[in-house]
Parts: C-alpha cells; structure tokens; sequence
C-alpha cells in the first residue's frame, strides 16, 4: 500500500481524536455495524477527496467495514488534520494521500494518486477528483457506478457539466439532502465558521459590524451565529428570495459596495469567485477582517489585493496583514481558504454524522442502482434522508408522532372536506 502523510508518528495522537470523533456520530456508528454485517461495498473501488479530518476518518471506517477497496486524498490543501491521515494509512491501511499545506502541484499529484487506484465510485468534495477524472482520464469513465458530491461548490460544478453534456456517469448531490444542508451547512458552516475566525483573531464579535456574503443555508447558518455573539449583522445577496428572507430574518440587507465600508469583518459564503475585490478593499475600514467560508480560495480577489498592498507579514497563525498605500490594514484569515477548516477544525462531529451518513448509504444505493441511471445529477433519495434523520433522532432519544389510520385516510381522501 502506498500512501503520502506528513508523519506516521502521529497516527497513535490521530486514533485518539478519531476514536473521540465517533462518540458524537452514532448514526455511523449504526451504519459500520450494518454495513459489517451486510458487506453492501463488497470489492468495490471507491475513491474520495474528501477534508482528511477526524469526521472523515470515521465515514472510511464504515466504508472499509462494507467491503469496500478505498483510497483517499484531500479536497483542500489548509484542512487536512495529519493525525488523521496518519492514522487512516498506518492504522486502517487506506491509500491516503494528504499533507496540511501541500502545495498545488502535490495536491493534484495526490488525486492522480486516487485516480491511479482505477475507482468504479467517487465521494467528492468540491468536485475536483470528479473533474480530473473527465478531462485527464476519460478512459475510465465507461467503468464508473456513480458518485456523490458533499459541498454547494461541487453540485453547481457538476450541473454546469450535465448542462453541457459533459458529465460522464450519475452523481449524487449529498449536498442537497434535507439532513445534509439544513443541518450540515446551516448549524455546521455557522458555527464552525465563527469558532475559525475567534480562534484566528481572538476579537469580541459583541457590537462589531458583520457582514456575511451570500444567503443560502450556510450563510444563514453565519449570520445566526454572529448575531447570537451580539453582532450587528448585515447580509448581501443577489437572489431576490433569499435577500427578502433576510431581511425578515432580522438582517440588514445592503449590496456589497455599500458593505465594503460599512463592515468590520466579512465572510463570503457564495460557491461564486471575486465577491470582494478591488473597489470593496479600496472602501474598506482600516482592521478590517476578511474570511471566506466558500469551497475554494476565490471569493475573495487575493491577486488584487497584493496588488494594492505595500506590504504583507503575517501577524497571526492564520492571520495576514496587507498594508494598504494609505496605511489602512486589511486582515485575511486561512490565505483565504476555509475559515473554518483553516483555522480551526471544521465541523462539530455530530452534525458530519448525518453528512457522512447519506455518503454511506449512496455509496451503497449507486453499487445496487448506478448501472441503471442515466448521466445526470439526482437527488439523494427520498427514503435515504429519512432514514438518515430517523436514526439521528433515534440516537438523541427523542419520539415522534405516526399518523393514525384515521388520519392517513383523511388525507388521502380528497372527497374529505369543510
């Protein structure tokens, strides 16, 4: 087996974190049992790019405890935990090729590495293995059951491909189940992101001015949890619906331009490129500070703004000054990359138990179904999600009501009226 970590000594550090990780993930848990037992990934190759983090760990154990053959490399160069990665290859004996701060090249080498192990299903992150995979190695393509897709970023990637004809075999949009961006992306994203930017910069959130780019279930879940730290709160959209709902939600609601001098610290969180970019530093207050919790470093236009800079140092772990000609200084947090995943640790384990959990169960649903299905993005199913949210309030023991027959009647009953 060959594998690139930073240091196999940290594999003993990893299983601990790991083995703590998993106390938080029940429905895994429940979902490794099963799948032992039932072994639904039996010889199958799956290949991931997924964060190597101790969550992560976790979903390869279920993985590797249905049968499956698995190789693994990060989906982002800043959020790669090496004591996870070390654990995975020493420990598990995956294939996984990941080191925190690799550069481009080596990132890229390492999906190739992935590549190499010729997998018949993809869990991607963001859409970069899937991607490679098209347009280095179309070869392949013919052999693949399907794939899945965790983030925003990779679902609009992989649409742009089925639009244009050019996605190659069935990819499953985890991303868009209920349990994945209700929970994952609002409560998840919202959290952790603020965690990264307290943990970079040690401010008082309390009174600041806090503007958050973008208002899907991760920016909701942002902007939540700036103001329950007593932030002021404003929101910049340009989808109509979500910039209403923000505004009801109780956020002020403003374009970017009229942001840029208004805020203190901002986050985009968008999936789109150069939310904040020439014009908005040149407005900018002097300390402000800007972090993205978008999938890939380019919301925020960094080529503009070492261009307007006199200087750079890094002031902070995770923290960059710019100098402005002016003297004004700006702060980017995480080089721009994840905030929450550069800076600290990413998601709370619990709510990656329902992300990873929907991973498991389309893995298992593609082996049984990918050779029917047709070269386009498709939803988690219906029946999947629910099982996902049932098993998660099983194992926070709360109860729900069923229907009774009564009322199953009654509602499928049209005749029934006033």
């Amino acid at each position: 087996m060959s594998y690139d970590v930073k240091d196999v000594s940290l594999a003993e550090a990893g299983g601990l974190r790991i083995e703590y990780a998993a106390q938080h993930m029940p429905v895994l848990g429940i979902l490794k049992e099963r799948f032992g037992r039932e072994k639904p990934l039996a010889g199958v190759r799956l290949g991931a790019c997924l964060h190597v983090t101790t969550e992560t760990a976790n979903l390869m154990n279920v993985l590797k405890a249905g049968g499956a053959e698995v190789a693994l490399c990060a989906s982002n160069p800043l959020s790669t935990q090496d004591d996870a990665a070390a654990w995975l290859a020493v420990n598990l004996g995956i294939p996984t090729f990941a080191v925190r701060g690799e550069d481009n090249a080596t990132y890229y080498q390492h999906i190739e590495a992935v590549i190499s192990t010729r997998p018949q299903i993809t869990m991607d992150d963001g859409c970069d293995l899937v991607c490679t995979l098209h347009e280095k190695h179309p070869q392949v393509l013919p052999e693949m059951l399907g794939g899945s897709e965790e983030t925003t970023t990779g679902v609009i990637r992989l649409r742009a491909m089925e639009g244009g004809g050019a996605l190659g075999y069935p990819v499953i949009a985890v991303n868009d189940a209920n349990t994945k961006h209700f929970f994952d992306n609002r409560y998840g994203t919202g959290q952790s992101t603020i965690d990264g930017i307290l943990r970079a910069t040690n401010v008082l959130l309390a009174g600041r001015r806090f503007v958050v780019c973008g208002y899907g279930w991760c920016g909701r879940g942002v902007a939540m949890r700036a103001k329950g730290m007593g932030a002021i709160a404003a929101v910049c959209e340009t989808d109509p619906l979500r910039a209403l709902e923000a505004a009801m939600d109780g956020n002020l609601v403003m374009p970017v331009g009229e942001a840029a001098s208004w805020g203190e610290v901002f986050v985009t969180v968008t999936g789109c490129c150069h939310i904040l970019r020439e014009e908005h530093f040149a407005a900018m207050k002097d300390g402000a500070i800007l972090c993205n919790s978008g999938h890939f470093d380019i919301e925020i236009d960094i080529p503009a703004l070492r261009r307007m800079a006199k200087s750079e140092r890094r002031v902070r772990p995770h923290v960059d000054e710019f100098t402005l000609a002016d003297g004004r200084r700006l702060y980017l947090l995480g080089e721009g990359r994840l905030v929450n995943l550069a800076a600290a640790e990413g998601h709370p384990a619990a709510v990656m138990d329902m992300s990873f959990a929907n991973q498991a169960l389309c893995a298992a649903y593609l082996v049984r179904h990918g050779a029917g299905l047709g070269n386009r993005v498709y939803p988690v199913p219906s029946e999947i999600d629910e099982e996902v949210a049932r098993l998660k309030l099983e194992s926070m023991h709360i109860s729900i009501d069923a229907l009774t027959p009564e009322q199953q009647k009654y509602l499928a009953d049209y005749q029934s009226g006033t």
